[in-house]
């Protein structure tokens, strides 16, 4: 499991985690599509524009390897504006490649590319 270097492990002052320290002896856990509804916490949105950012600022554009980001909060991007850069996809790999869709993430969190407010 590569460790991105750098990339925060948690949202400050909170328990929401953003990166594995080690992998699951279970199995890896598997990426899915979480549907994230408009009466969805505060604490909740904030964790998903600070973890948009910090997946923004350490890859940008570019496809990125899954690796010990975490699979929980990885999934309330997954499908929007994290999705798959290969065909075929394993959702349950570490080596698992992923790439940020830069159009629909601009609507979902224009605050990050300094396009408004949240």
């Amino acid at each position: 499991m590569l460790k991105h270097k750098g990339f925060p492990g948690r949202l400050a002052g909170t328990d929401y985690q953003f990166t594995l320290r080690r992998f699951n002896p279970r199995g890896v856990t598997r990426l899915v599509s979480r549907e994230r509804f408009r009466d969805r916490k505060p604490a909740d949105r904030r964790a998903d524009a600070a973890f948009f950012q910090a997946l923004w600022e350490h890859f940008g554009d570019a496809p990125f390897e899954r690796g010990n980001l975490d699979a929980g909060r990885l999934s309330w991007l997954f499908g929007r504006e994290v999705i798959p850069a290969e065909d075929p996809f394993d959702p349950e790999s570490y080596e698992a490649l992923l790439v940020i869709d830069v159009s629909v993430a601009r609507v979902s969190f224009p605050e990050v590319f300094g396009e408004g407010s949240a």
